[in-house]
């Protein structure tokens, strides 16, 4: 289980960004972290960035996954359905559910979600 943002397992750099401007000012070999959009997943995959994306949709899970981002994230609903799919066609991308606390890794881990990632990462 990939846990993101935990105080105890080290985790990768993180940078929250809102356009393409943005990119230039992150941190070298971090990832970054977006809420979906067209021009910034195009931009990503173009430039073969390490990327995790926010989502609020399936589609939008469709789109970042064929797009190569490296983390797919939503709220713990939805990544139940997402994980459901991605298992069955064997996505690149891992599912992230957001989370607030560690009490809430039991129940992502029986859901068989591929990590979690803390709301205080996502700005």
């Amino acid at each position: 289980m990939i846990l993101i943002g935990d105080k105890l397992v080290p985790f990768e750099n993180i940078s929250f960004i809102s356009n393409i401007e943005e990119i230039k000012h992150t941190k070298a070999n971090s990832s970054i972290i977006f809420y979906y959009d067209n021009e910034l997943l195009s931009y990503c995959f173009e430039n073969e960035l390490a990327y995790a994306v926010i989502v609020k949709s399936i589609k939008e899970a469709i789109y970042s996954n064929n797009l190569n981002a490296k983390y797919i994230i939503s709220q713990k609903e939805l990544a139940i359905e997402l994980q459901k799919i991605a298992d069955n066609y064997m996505y690149d991308s891992k599912i992230l559910a957001i989370i607030d606390s560690n009490e809430e890794f039991e129940q992502i881990a029986k859901c068989e979600i591929d990590g979690i990632i803390y709301r205080d990462l996502i700005k």
